[in-house]
């Protein structure tokens, strides 16, 4: 089974986003498609807010469930509160993760989650598949 993702994540840190990525494509007998933004997507050239809003809605809407990096900094990220709501009004689940080693993490996305998860790849993976 392949599972439809979307990652929300900050181009700010976009380091935690590609250690999720690859440690995802790393765990043995799991199969994912990646929906989210990437950095050089025309998405990000979208003239004005609501256009960028309905171009990231549109790539959300494939995803099975939305993985949301619950760094400190996701709390004052515009956009990723927009996706937080995008995923709450299509009835998508969320799966917030915490930082390896963080010691301070987003309350907003521990709040909006369905399910919080460590920094593992076997706590990630079993979210994912519970949905």
């Amino acid at each position: 089974m392949t599972y439809n993702l979307f990652i929300s994540h900050s181009w700010a840190y976009s380091d935690a986003y590609s250690k999720l990525t690859e440690l995802l494509s790393n765990a043995p007998y799991f199969n994912f498609k990646n929906y989210s933004v990437p950095k050089d997507d025309p998405i990000h050239n979208a003239p004005n807010d609501y256009q960028l809003r309905a171009a990231i809605k549109n790539q959300m809407q494939h995803a099975s469930c939305v993985l949301i990096l619950a760094g400190v900094y996701a709390t004052y990220s515009k956009w990723i509160n927009i996706e937080i709501q995008l995923a709450q009004e299509m009835g998508k689940k969320i799966i917030a993760i915490q930082p390896w080693a963080a010691q301070r993490t987003s309350q907003v996305v521990k709040n909006a989650a369905d399910e919080i998860v460590g920094w593992n790849t076997s706590s990630i993976v079993n979210a994912i598949r519970g949905y």
